[in-house]
């Protein structure tokens, strides 16, 4: 990892409470969960879900940082098990530490046990997925979108249409009452709109990880709307007195999540070579 950009040394905060996030983590590591969201944090996103892998040097790095620190955890949309796959986790020396919080923490994966710790999935999901052809059909929407099954969620994909944005806009909202008439919600991200169970969220998922291990900092990193709701849980844990740093995976796409992050990183080979750094320095 000598040759990532950000291995000498680690790039400072642009915020007081991000520098002072980071501060604590170095401090005492051994009471720190390092977070982080999978596509397009330690995966490129690419237009074929199917086809995403954690970055080349994702693996050595959180192997190198994971027994520094009280755990690491990836914090994602996808089923657990798939985010083990894609991200070659199990069976890896050094990673006893790490979790999979999949389905938005729904799921679980412990690098300890190699099990996944699965509820029922809410009836809504199965309804509405058996619904979708018919219904991108019908409102013309069909040719360029993807539908792909999560399991616990459904999404549908607009980046491979001729316009994804003019798509994405025009599928928001009959996708919002499609939604609502199977109990579910509408959760938006990159040029994807994921129909979900309410109550699922990223933010939950973090905040109740991070009182399981008693953390007493935290670092958070993603790139899209979907962890925003980590990055408000990170924020009330500052209020609550528990430093954070939270990081964006810098994209374009989502200046909501850029404006409130504390470090921008152009991407996943900078995130990896930011932890490999951060691997080093602690």
């Amino acid at each position: 990892m000598g040759s990532t950009p950000y291995a000498h040394p680690l790039p400072t905060p642009s915020t007081p409470a991000g520098r002072d996030g980071l501060a604590a983590l170095l401090a005492r590591p051994d009471q720190a969960v390092v977070a982080l969201d999978f596509d397009g944090t330690l995966a490129e996103i690419v237009p074929d879900p199917e086809q995403a892998r954690a970055h080349p040097g994702a693996v050595p790095a959180l192997a190198a940082l994971a027994p520094k620190v009280a755990s690491v955890a990836v914090v994602t949309g996808r089923p657990a098990g798939v985010a083990v796959r894609y991200g070659g986790f199990a069976g890896v020396p050094g990673l006893d530490h790490l979790v999979v919080l999949g389905h938005y923490g729904a799921e679980r994966w412990d690098a300890v046990t190699g099990t996944v710790r699965t509820p029922a999935p809410h009836p809504g999901v199965a309804a509405a997925r058996a619904e979708l052809p018919g219904f991108l059909d019908d409102i013309g929407a069909w040719h360029g979108t993807w539908i792909e099954e999560k399991g616990q969620a459904v999404a549908v994909h607009t980046r491979r249409a001729s316009d994804p944005q003019a798509a994405f806009e025009a599928l928001r909202g009959p996708l919002a009452v499609l939604a609502a008439r199977h109990g579910l919600i509408v959760e938006p991200g990159r040029m994807v709109l994921e129909l979900r169970p309410p109550g699922m969220d990223k933010g939950v998922a973090l905040a109740e990880y991070v009182r399981e291990v008693d953390a007493q900092a935290v670092l958070y990193a993603g790139d899209d709307l979907g962890d925003l709701p980590a990055f408000g849980a990170v924020e009330k844990l500052r209020s609550d007195g528990v430093p954070g740093l939270l990081v964006c995976s810098g994209s374009a796409e989502v200046p909501e999540l850029a404006d409130r992050a504390d470090l921008l990183l152009p991407g996943p080979a900078a995130v990896v070579g930011f932890l490999s750094a951060l691997a080093q320095r602690l």
